[in-house]
């Protein structure tokens, strides 16, 4: 196709398409925060050198094209954790890793269902929730969490609700932190999370919530956090927080999550009403 002097292919039409998709990608990642702001400013630099250069101020082309020239490295620098929150959006949503083809074709073996028992977990929730215990329980899937194993205290102990729960009393030792579950046993306690940065929170969300949406987003764990002050279940996965769950809610959306197949739970993501 010509455009006056322009010749245009479907490759090229492709070509601006794919930038304006991975533009707008990086705009959402840095909107409302103050790396757009940073961002902004840095383009302003870049233009005022086009227009020295073009204008022949030499000084200030040679100064600013110092500053261009390092550009790559500072934005890269600057916007390291918008960066890393892009990358693990790509890898949670193609999550090739986890396929049956490729563990076939690496010649690894598939992953067998998890033996995570749900029953005392959910249990122990609920009973936290009526006396208003505070407490943040993190049930793994399929990445590895054995660096936030290693933030706490090792256990290695058989999920029983009992347990649950005098880890989270009030007088309890362990009861700061996450109870950390894995492939059907309580792993650790005391553990240290990474807190999400999300600029869309609620400010009243509290530090509890933050840790627990926090490890949603840098792996595939769901979390449940159970506020201290008003007793509420909230459930955190894929960095979406659902908050307000009822026991029975509360199970069947990590008996989706983490034992059914992805149709399933894309039929129950029409219901979700995540909090941000």
């Amino acid at each position: 196709m010509k455009i006056g002097f322009l010749d245009i292919e479907w490759v090229d039409v492709l070509d601006v398409l794919l930038l304006a998709f991975l533009l707008y990608q990086i705009y959402y990642l840095v909107k409302g925060t103050i790396a757009s702001r940073i961002f902004l400013g840095y383009l302003l630099v870049y233009l005022l050198f086009l227009v020295a250069k073009a204008v022949g101020l030499e000084l200030l082309t040679t100064i600013l094209g110092y500053f261009i020239s390092v550009g790559a490295l500072a934005l890269i620098i600057i916007f390291q954790q918008e960066i890393r929150r892009f990358l693990l959006i790509i890898g949670k949503s193609t999550n090739v890793a986890n396929s049956r083809l490729f563990r076939r074709w690496i010649g690894q073996p598939e992953v067998a269902e998890p033996a995570t028992p749900l029953r005392p977990i959910v249990d122990a929730c609920k009973a936290m929730a009526a006396e208003f215990t505070g407490g943040l329980v993190v049930v793994g899937k399929n990445d590895e969490l054995e660096k936030f194993i290693q933030s706490g205290d090792a256990l290695d102990a058989i999920i029983s609700k009992r347990l649950l729960l005098s880890i989270a009393g009030q007088y309890s030792p362990l009861r700061d932190g996450a109870v950390i579950i894995t492939d059907g046993r309580v792993r650790a306690a005391r553990c240290i999370l990474p807190v999400s940065d999300n600029d869309e929170l609620s400010t009243t969300t509290g530090f509890r919530h933050r840790a627990a949406l926090g490890i949603s987003e840098v792996t595939d764990a769901a979390a449940v956090a159970i506020s201290e002050e008003t007793g509420r279940i909230s459930l955190a996965i894929d960095g979406e927080l659902f908050p307000n769950l009822s026991s029975s809610e509360l199970e069947e959306r990590l008996r989706v999550y983490l034992f059914e197949p992805a149709r399933a739970r894309k039929r129950e993501g029409g219901k979700d009403t995540p909090v941000t």
